[in-house]
């Protein structure tokens, strides 16, 4: 392996067109890269902030690093460098770009000049934990040039070209906690032999991934708020296509985010699921005046206040509604002279008989039986963590309104 310094000029020296930092077509020349660079639609460049950093000259103790490719010298390193000497040499044209201040350049400068293998181990070594890459580019480099094979983060990109479209995902711990292999299984998606495999239809696929971005996007989850609860934070409608899609084989995924396309039709694929198995008591409650009528309207108006503002909110309070589920329960067996427990047990079954198969689903889905459905109460007021659980809170308010509606239902007869 051999390195040495030589001078070329800068007249001479080729930008490198696969440049990790913003690739461009292999055949483009040194003034389309310029044209890119000042650009610069992405932030990627930013060539002004680099000359103002760099002085009032040129410091010849920083190297471009540079491989012959034949009689042409590449610039695998330093290509912002080399590309502000060109401007200032007036070898490109910056029309329309003339208020950067550039620093005085030589026409002829030091140059690292190695092979292509030392070129690139200099170039990773420099670039790849420095933040001038964003994740997506070091995983581009890593393949193409170190021969590694292909992470789940470029695979989802390359198939569906989700990252390259939102460059919000286009973050370490989006790569590492959310975009995971682990994390992508447990949404229906399978990274496999470097191609993305789907169990849901295209439409449903494009539904839940444009779910997350949104949610990135909008800080739902991240590094501090709502870490490693992807599925959680999903809307009701993406959890409901998750769920029933589990059992379906993996299928190549063809999704493509690369060309804008109108949402509207794979959000209306939603309306499949009942809607009200999301909604707290099932549905609206019609019940006699009192103190059970009262309770059960407050928990209503806080359950819509965590909707609506369960991004600022803490992760425990989920477990305020299971809670208050529990004094609802007590206020109604009280009203009727009954113990807690009888007057679950008593009114378990016939208010399970009146419910539809699938919120019955709903409820063996979380557990949520006549043998439970004490403890469940229970947990509330001593566990937390498990009491945080939303959507099991909604299954138990769902057979709690069913009793509720049996017991102090305005058309029923008491019991």
């Amino acid at each position: 392996m051999k390195q040495e310094v030589k001078k070329i000029r800068i007249e001479d020296l080729v930008l490198w067109t696969e440049n990790p930092r913003d690739p461009i077509d292999i055949n483009a020349s040194d003034q389309d890269i310029v044209d890119k660079a000042l650009d610069d639609k992405f932030s990627k460049w930013t060539l002004n902030k680099l000359a103002k950093e760099m002085g009032e000259y040129y410091d010849f103790s920083e190297l471009p690093t540079v491989v012959y490719h034949g009689k042409k010298p590449v610039v695998y390193d330093g290509n912002r460098r080399i590309i502000l000497g060109k401007i200032k040499l007036g070898f490109v044209s910056i029309e329309g770009k003339e208020n950067i201040i550039l620093p005085e350049f030589p026409e002829e400068i030091p140059c690292n000049v190695c092979d292509k293998k030392i070129a690139l181990q200099n170039v990773f070594r420099k670039h790849s934990d420095s933040g001038s890459w964003q994740p997506l580019e070091r995983d581009i480099f890593l393949y193409k040039f170190m021969n590694r094979p292909k992470s789940a983060f470029l695979v989802l990109d390359e198939d569906t070209g989700i990252i390259s479209a939102n460059p919000h995902l286009n973050q370490r711990f989006v790569k590492d906690e959310i975009f995971k292999e682990e994390i992508l299984k447990s949404i229906g998606f399978d990274v496999r032999d470097g191609r993305l495999r789907s169990i849901h239809t295209d439409e449903e696929s494009y539904s839940i991934l444009s779910d997350i971005a949104r949610k990135v996007e909008k800080k739902a989850i991240t590094t501090r708020h709502n870490r490693g609860k992807v599925i959680e934070i999903l809307e009701p409608t993406s959890q409901q296509l998750i769920d029933q899609n589990r059992k379906n084989r993996h299928h190549l995924a063809k999704i493509n985010f690369r060309t804008p396309k109108n949402e509207s039709k794979v959000l209306r694929q939603s309306k499949r699921t009942p809607k009200k198995e999301s909604e707290l008591f099932g549905s609206k409650l019609y019940l006699q005046i009192g103190d059970v009528s009262n309770l059960y309207r407050d928990i209503v108006d806080l359950y819509r206040f965590y909707i609506e503002k369960k991004h600022d909110l803490s992760e425990s309070f989920p477990s305020l509604i299971r809670m208050s589920l529990r004094l609802l329960v007590e206020t109604a067996a009280k009203d009727k002279k009954k113990g807690f427990n009888d007057y679950l047990k008593n009114n378990f079954d016939s208010a399970k008989k009146s419910l539809d198969q699938n919120i019955k689903t709903t409820l063996a889905n979380q557990n949520v039986n006549e043998g439970s459905i004490v403890q469940l109460l229970h947990t509330g007021a001593h566990n937390y963590q498990t009491a945080n659980n939303i959507e099991q809170t909604i299954a138990i308010s769902i057979i709690v309104g069913a009793m509720l509606t049996i017991t102090h239902g305005k058309e029923e007869s008491n019991l």
